[in-house]
């Protein structure tokens, strides 16, 4: 099955339990290359001062003596003393990339400076400190709890400038006609539909003066909320939204936690703090350069229903403190053990597409209490097809970019007890989210594949299934022969390899 085949969201025909998943034309909602490139990008290494720091000139003020010793102290071991850019340069220059150090500079005025290595070059900058703000380069607003940060920053935007330009140019050269394949339109196309229907009636309207109802018929109820003249080229038929209905985003740069992608473009926000902006009323998050093109339709309500569709697993995990496996996969996984286990051709045959797209929402929207009963969805084809769904949504799939050469090196040893031991290490390479999601969905897959003679679901069968949603595949990739052999022997073996750590 090819890796852009969306697995869990095809129509299904042909009786109530669906039929074989079909292939699809949508492809994978976020883009890898930015995201990738930045793991590429070298890592911070403070170059640690090795000498006794040379004390300030003999007719240096109280005042100059302090604050020498007070950066000694803000810096630690990498501040360097009085130091000339030759001398610096010197140190750098049997270092590898990514190295730093702290120096007063002989020139300095109330600043000292960083100096660092990047593709063989050194670098200096002027840094400034001030209790309560953090670190930061002369005349720039970015803002650093640590130099290390301020350093990994640095050297993905270098990185990013010297190897992602072609992608760069991309996002710069997009126009608004963009956003209706924007993952935001893709995630949230049907919220919005709800939401407009949820709002449509004159007792909302009443209610909430904000909604959309309200902003089309009550025009001095709110000052952003205006018509839009008839002339006006109409929007698109699957625009989900009034063609009326017009507000404006609050967008504000934002530093965020985790890893977060742009829902306009689909790339992922790069750097280590302002990556980009957040509107303050929706949650729209986009590269500031994005944030430009999203048509004034900001819709308040949506922030609730958000959800956890498309959103990192590490973060979901954070979010979720109690529990080391996210509540959509738990809660889909318990269902599916518990009426589906049975089912002859479960996950691979489709749920209807609707009654998936209606539990995403529901899930989005209740979070834990979403009734999945079978009496809500009797067909349990579209519990796991939203399952799948969710897997499939996730920004750094459950096997990273990182873990999985190490993955099919494993698969390809032709001796099995080597095989094994290759892959209980490439599981030491996956974040702790992963790993454990990881382990839950194995072992999961392997308790169906043991009702093979009922269910038709044996380990290779459900490999191809899970292959392209499970593993970070190069894209365009349609030939997942190695990929469904890998996966296959992980769940036949994931006891003895999760065992092992």
């Amino acid at each position: 099955m090819p890796r852009n085949t969306v697995a869990g969201a095809g129509s299904a025909a042909g009786g109530e339990g669906g039929a074989p998943e079909p292939s699809s034309p949508v492809q994978k909602v976020w883009k890898p290359e930015l995201y990738k490139l930045q793991l590429e990008a070298p890592a911070p290494c403070p170059l640690r001062c090795q000498r006794t720091l040379p004390l300030p000139p003999a007719k240096s003020t109280a005042a100059a003596v302090e604050a020498n010793n007070a950066a000694g102290r803000l810096y630690g071991s990498e501040y360097h003393g009085l130091m000339g850019h030759l001398e610096a340069e010197q140190l750098l220059a049997n270092a590898r990339d990514g190295s730093y150090l702290v120096r007063l500079s002989p020139q300095s005025d109330g600043y000292y400076t960083l100096s660092l290595r990047y593709n063989k070059t050194p670098k200096n900058y002027k840094i400034l400190h001030k209790p309560g703000v953090g670190h930061y380069l002369l005349g720039q607003d970015k803002r650093f709890d640590t130099v290390h940060d301020m350093v990994a920053d640095g050297l993905i935007n270098f990185h990013m400038q010297l190897h992602a330009s072609p992608i760069i140019q991309q996002i710069n050269q997009q126009t608004r006609n963009c956003y209706q394949q924007s993952p935001y339109m893709t995630l949230n196309g049907r919220k919005l539909r709800a939401l407009s229907n949820e709002m449509g009636g004159k007792g909302a309207a009443a209610a909430n003066p904000g909604s959309l109802e309200a902003a089309t018929k009550s025009k001095g109820v709110e000052a952003e909320a205006k018509p839009k003249l008839e002339e006006e080229t109409p929007l698109p038929a699957l625009d989900p939204m009034p063609l009326v209905y017009e507000k404006l985003h609050h967008f504000k740069v934002h530093t965020f936690k985790g890893l977060n992608w742009c829902e306009f473009c689909a790339n992922f926000l790069w750097g280590f703090t302002a990556q980009g902006v957040k509107c303050e009323a929706c949650g729209f998050v986009a590269h500031t350069k994005c944030s430009e093109l999203v048509p004034p339709k900001c819709v308040p309500d949506l922030k609730r229903i958000r959800g956890v569709f498309g959103t990192d697993l590490t973060t979901m995990v954070q979010l979720e403190p109690h529990h080391l496996i996210p509540f959509v996969v738990r809660r889909c996984v318990e269902e599916v053990e518990a009426r589906g286990m049975l089912q002859e051709g479960i996950y691979r045959v489709s749920g209807f597409a609707d009654e998936i797209e209606a539990l995403k929402l529901a899930l989005d929207r209740d979070g834990e209490k979403t009734d999945m009963s079978e009496t809500t969805y009797g067909n349990v084809n579209v519990i796991a097809g939203t399952l799948k769904l969710y897997l499939r949504l996730l920004p750094v799939p459950l096997i990273t970019f990182q873990a999985y050469p190490s993955f099919m090196a494993a698969g390809r040893n032709g001796k099995q007890a080597e095989q094994l031991q290759l892959m209980t290490e490439a599981v030491r390479h996956l974040p702790p989210a992963h790993y454990t999601c990881l382990q839950y969905m194995l072992e999961h897959l392997k308790r169906v594949a043991s009702h093979y003679a009922v269910n038709k679901m044996n380990e290779h069968n459900l490999a191809t299934v899970f292959a392209p949603t499970l593993i970070a595949t190069p894209q365009h990739m349609t030939n997942l022969t190695e990929e469904i052999f890998m996966l296959s022997s992980l769940i036949a073996h994931c006891k003895t390899i999760f065992a092992r750590n």
